[in-house]
């Protein structure tokens, strides 16, 4: 991911790597040409000679002379590293989860707010072309009052960081992948009121997965499903469905484009922004760090509901369906 986020720094204008850092000595020299992940992002070499070095990320944050920082990190390391930066006087953009936990997220709030310093946790999804019209669909009154939906992200157990395997570093499969999807039904629909979910977690295995319905008064079903899936062979994928009273939204990324089948039976492609999601992302947040302002598109409240919401999803798992209370 720190490989994605330099390729979308790169493309925004007004912009200097002031600072790099990395426990690999090959990726701190610039050279990152063996990098990969789920996403189907090429390695390359980057010129990392005007920029100050750090292979301790507490080092480099409270020491580099820098306006922000983008932390991608494994998740246990997100909180106390941003914690420093702000502390530091820096913005941050923290790559998701925000936190392990919710209260790991309120800190993190409280410390911005009290050094007045933009802060805001990188969930892409509210910036990928694709899911715009989801977004739009459901806020302009398009699609009518929603009736359904159904989110999907499966992928195989990531086989590139030992780190992702272990829960006290990731928060788990489910924790790290259906985070995305949990913060879109945030962003659509609001918090629910309750949420119910089943699945098994056997991490040694590469296997967590979890289908979870979430409980709104005006809302019949809207359930978020996938995980992990055994390692490296099983394709990544992510889709969504979601009818209201005048048609039906589907998108899939295995080769479905977003495309919207109305109550009166036709059906039309819908337009995207041509426009990478990270690099709109971070361009998004370079300008909140510019004009010191809250990032309204993309809250750190919100992130830190997406963080509680998907681990009481976790634990209505382990507790084998039972329905539990979203008061946050």
């Amino acid at each position: 991911m720190g490989l994605t986020h330099l390729k979308g720094w790169r493309s925004t204008p007004g912009v200097e790597i002031g600072a790099v850092s990395s426990d690999d000595p090959k990726a701190l020299s610039g050279d990152l040409s063996g990098i990969q992940g789920n996403l189907d992002v090429s390695g390359e070499t980057f010129d990392f000679s005007s920029a100050g070095k750090y292979s301790d990320a507490f080092e480099c944050v409270r020491n580099a002379d820098v306006d922000a920082v983008d932390l991608c990190l494994p998740t246990r390391l997100h909180a106390p590293v941003a914690l420093a930066a702000l502390a530091a006087g820096k913005h941050v953009l923290v790559e998701k989860p925000m936190g392990l936990d919710g209260a790991e997220c309120d800190r993190l709030i409280e410390a911005a707010d009290k050094v007045g310093r933009v802060l805001m946790s990188a969930h892409v999804l509210r910036f990928f072309p694709a899911y715009q019209p989801l977004l739009d669909g459901v806020s302009s009154g398009r699609l009518g009052p929603v009736h359904s939906a159904l989110f999907r992200r499966r992928c195989a157990a990531p086989a590139w960081s030992l780190w992702m395997g272990d829960r006290t570093q990731s928060g788990g499969g489910v924790f790290d992948l259906l985070i995305h999807d949990f913060d879109m039904v945030l962003a659509a629909f609001g918090a629910p009121q309750a949420i119910s979910a089943w699945g098994v977690e056997e991490l040694s295995r590469g296997l967590d997965v979890l289908t979870a319905q979430l409980h709104y008064p005006d809302i019949a079903s809207v359930t978020v499903s996938g995980g992990w899936h055994h390692p490296k062979s099983y394709p990544f994928s992510m889709e969504y469905t979601v009818s209201g009273e005048n048609g039906t939204l589907d998108f899939s990324s295995a080769g479905r484009p977003p495309k919207f089948h109305s109550a009166d039976g036709s059906e039309s492609l819908e337009p995207q922004a041509d426009i990478d999601g990270y690099q709109a992302e971070i361009a998004y947040f370079a300008e909140c760090c510019r004009t010191n302002t809250k990032p309204a598109r993309c809250t750190p409240e919100s992130s830190a509901a997406a963080v509680r919401l998907t681990r009481l999803a976790q634990e209505s798992r382990a507790r084998k369906g039972e329905v539990l209370s979203c008061k946050f």
